[in-house]
């Protein structure tokens, strides 16, 4: 009953503006920049002399979560569409706003930097990898031949994503390092409005995403939120649960669950969009629908999170001096 009930989701079409996309991705630069004013160029070297940490937030985002996603769609029996969309979300790599959030959270934010790094880059292997054997023993499980059609082959282009990277990531990050390094008293006093700032333009995001597609999220939102939130839910509790496992320090366990937390969605929408990997009279409303209301509802459960995690302190003895502090300090010490 409940897989004959989302059939309807498949004839549904999105609407997405490529200038909308530009936007964000202006707008997820100006944000790396603000965070890069927040961490200084030495706290790098944490990445290197804990490798715990980085091991087990690329194991929990391309390992634990695509295999947890299987599961929960064992469990749940939704429609092919939905249940690859939801495959194809999990194999893709943490989103870029994660770092963003997981500097509200009181996380690593050197942490989550590298993180978004290492897996937007092995995401042009893993994403296809993942999506291809998880959506391969979820057809032969079922023996859903119908479903076989959907599994495309993704083909990402390793330069267009390094491109990515290096332009949503590294020039607002290198930028950022030398502003702070460079106009230490200047930056004490921009940090806290860009930080304001950064909130708003993703709030504004979140409204207009909601408002070009609103009748069908109105009309179809009870078939999909609560997939969406379990879902959402589970590689959360995956990211901090394998973390805490690892005895990690706190700092790093709120960053490793955001950051398996945070997919990116938009590139799940992306692949559903490439007429060269799925023809455009296939009925994918199902996995796009699912793609785009994480792309939604992560960064609502995200910034809940968030805002929760702020207001706790970090009581790791290792952790008495964050990052922030340190980068305080340097400027202290620079002035």
């Amino acid at each position: 009953m409940f897989e004959d009930s989302l059939e309807v989701l498949d004839h549904v079409r999105l609407h997405f503006s490529p200038a909308g996309i530009l936007a964000l991705n202006i707008a997820l630069a100006f944000i790396m920049f603000g965070i890069a004013l927040d961490i200084h160029i030495s706290d790098f070297r944490k990445i290197i002399t804990r490798p715990k940490s980085t091991l087990t937030g690329i194991v929990s985002q391309f390992l634990l979560l695509p295999a947890l996603t299987y599961l929960l769609v064992l469990f749940l029996r939704p429609t092919p569409t939905v249940a690859l969309g939801m495959i194809l979300v999990a194999a893709c790599p943490g989103g870029n706003i994660s770092n963003f959030i997981s500097s509200l959270a009181k996380g690593n934010t050197t942490l989550s930097i590298g993180l978004s790094a290492i897996a937007t880059m092995a995401a042009t292997f893993m994403t296809p990898l993942n999506f291809a054997f998880w959506g391969s023993l979820y057809t032969h499980f079922y023996n859903r031949h119908d479903a076989e059609a959907l599994l495309r082959p993704l083909h990402i282009d390793s330069g267009q994503m390094f491109q990515t990277v290096f332009i949503l990531l590294g020039i607002p990050l290198v930028l950022g390092l030398i502003f702070a390094r460079r106009f230490p008293r200047l930056t004490v006093k921009i940090r806290g409005p860009i930080r304001k700032l950064s909130v708003g333009i993703f709030i504004a995001f979140v409204v207009i995403a909601l408002a070009k597609n609103f009748e069908f999220f109105i009309q179809f939102i009870h078939l999909i939120f609560i997939i969406v939130l379990i879902h959402n839910a589970l590689a959360l509790v995956t990211g901090y649960s394998a973390s805490t496992l690892m005895k990690l320090p706190q700092t790093d366990r709120r960053t490793i669950a955001i950051e398996t937390g945070i997919q990116n969605s938009g590139l799940g929408l992306a692949l559903i969009f490439n007429p060269k990997i799925f023809p455009p009279d296939m009925e994918l409303g199902g996995m796009a629908i699912i793609a785009a209301w994480w792309g939604i509802w992560h960064i609502v459960s995200g910034l809940s999170l968030s805002w929760f995690w702020s207001r706790k302190p970090v009581t790791d003895e290792t952790e008495a001096e964050p990052l922030v502090n340190v980068h305080h300090h340097s400027h202290a010490e620079g002035k």
